[in-house]
């Protein structure tokens, strides 16, 4: 059923104060379609968890919110099970049913906000794993005229934090379903962050999926603040890939700057260093800021405007670039 002038506070993890003059829940791929129909020309909004939006003004037009269901074992080999996970389902239940299930591949990603629609989308990753190593295909609606299309690996053209479909197929697919190709014998990825050493302090002897899964889950907890107390919507900002020869005359300038070697000649630089030196962890403004474990989170501490965040977000942009020279990006949507 469609309403109108619907609240999106509780659709979104920033906590936010906005509205939509048209809201549609879809529970089924019919529902969809019908939707889409009715929509016709309207600007669309797909919301799934709505832990990657940064709501800046009222949305004059059609938020269709996914609320499709299911977990389903579609096919297995010796190696590999093939499960396929409907859109709307929470990317970190679905963790937590694939470990209690004994299917490895997805422990890394422990906790990451949002749900599976959305993960391929932003190609989600963290603590040395990203959602295209275990990634198979998906499905998705293609809003202009209602088909069913199925994109494999391929399709997806995957890189950091992205896909095809935040380039060049933005706005013009809805994600239904993802199959992912999880792994029978696990393949223990501990040398990333703060892993191992945090296992060591749990004294876990026996190593498992669900020994690492509570590591990372511990590690993200000291670290980021739960949006459910603190309106955020996790990192807003990716972390940036420069030159190597850049690197090196930073590295001579700035002597401490970090950086992890890529292919290519290209180095990533931690982005919450930068935010960090150039002095905004901590920093407060009104209701909104920056926090004060994670720079690289922007927060809304209780009615505070998007628009503001949103030009917080750009006046730490314009800091990092005059410092080093480096141009961030925003991980968030902003819409």
């Amino acid at each position: 059923m469609f309403q109108q002038n619907i609240a999106l506070k509780p659709f979104n993890t920033f906590g936010i104060e906005a509205s939509a003059s048209q809201f549609f829940a879809f529970q089924d791929l019919d529902s969809l379609q019908l939707a889409l129909k009715h929509a016709a020309k309207a600007p669309l909004l797909v919301l799934g968890g709505g832990s990657n939006i940064l709501l800046t003004q009222d949305f004059d037009g059609l938020v269709l919110k996914n609320e499709l269901k299911g977990i389903k074992l579609l096919n297995e080999t010796n190696e590999h099970f093939f499960i396929e996970v409907q859109a709307g389902e929470t990317w970190h239940e679905f963790v937590l049913t694939a470990i209690a299930n004994n299917w490895a591949g997805v422990e890394n990603l422990s906790l990451i906000p949002g749900t599976m629609g959305a993960a391929p989308m932003q190609n989600i990753g963290a603590y040395g794993v990203e959602i295209e190593q275990v990634f198979d295909h998906l499905k998705a609606v293609e809003i202009a005229t209602g088909e069913l299309h199925e994109f494999k690996h391929s399709d997806c053209q995957f890189g950091y934090r992205e896909s095809v479909f935040k380039r060049e197929l933005k706005a013009k697919f809805i994600i239904t379903s993802v199959t992912l190709r999880l792994n029978k014998t696990p393949d223990f990825n501990t040398s990333y962050g703060a892993i191992q050493e945090t296992l060591d302090t749990m004294e876990v002897n026996d190593l498992s999926i669900k020994s690492i899964s509570d590591a990372v889950i511990n590690i993200r907890q000291s670290k980021l603040p739960d949006p459910k107390e603190i309106g955020n919507a996790g990192s807003f900002f990716k972390n940036p890939t420069i030159d190597k020869l850049d690197y090196e005359g930073l590295k001579a300038e700035f002597p401490s700057i970090p950086g992890y070697q890529l292919p290519d000649n290209k180095v990533k630089v931690p982005a919450a260093w930068l935010i960090e030196q150039t002095g905004w962890k901590g920093k407060t403004f009104d209701n909104i800021g920056v926090h004060k474990k994670q720079p690289l989170v922007l927060v809304n501490y209780g009615g505070g405007q998007g628009a503001k965040i949103r030009d917080l977000a750009f006046e730490i942009l314009d800091s990092v670039s005059t410092k080093f020279g480096i141009e961030l990006h925003p991980e968030v949507n902003i819409i």
